[in-house]
């Protein structure tokens, strides 16, 4: 499992720079769930998908597949239902009241970007292009 991690790190690493530096960003932005799920349910939500779901789907994939554009299915599974979740539960954000709600809004918007980006990797992969 070790040298699974291992070589997904060493394969996101030797892609386009930006890629590395979003990748690292979304990371951190999402281990801050951490401290925030041990007062807020939307946390929860957000540390499992980012941090549990998302992961194991994704190196079962890479184990299949490598790494490919259809790596983004680990995204699109995991993380969909959360984001119906937390939209829905938007009015207690608490956005400008609090700092939970400010990193929930950070959260969302950087799991919608990464989605768009991931939608069109599957796409691409499903008609044929391969990395």
């Amino acid at each position: 499992m070790f040298d699974l991690i291992t070589n997904f790190s060493a394969d996101v690493k030797a892609g386009p720079t930006w890629v590395y530096y979003w990748v690292n960003f979304m990371g951190l932005a999402f281990v801050l769930s951490i401290p925030f799920a041990f007062k807020r349910g939307e946390a929860r939500w957000i540390a499992f998908a980012t941090l549990v779901a998302a992961p194991i789907i994704m190196l079962a994939l890479y184990h299949k597949l490598g790494y490919e554009r259809v790596l983004g299915w680990g995204h699109i599974i995991a993380w969909t239902p959360v984001l119906f979740y937390l939209w829905k539960r938007r009015a207690t954000w608490q956005v400008k009241e609090t700092w939970a709600g400010k990193w929930i809004a950070l959260t969302v918007t950087v799991m919608c970007v990464s989605l768009a980006f991931d939608i069109v990797d599957v796409m691409r992969y499903a008609l044929g292009e391969r990395v």
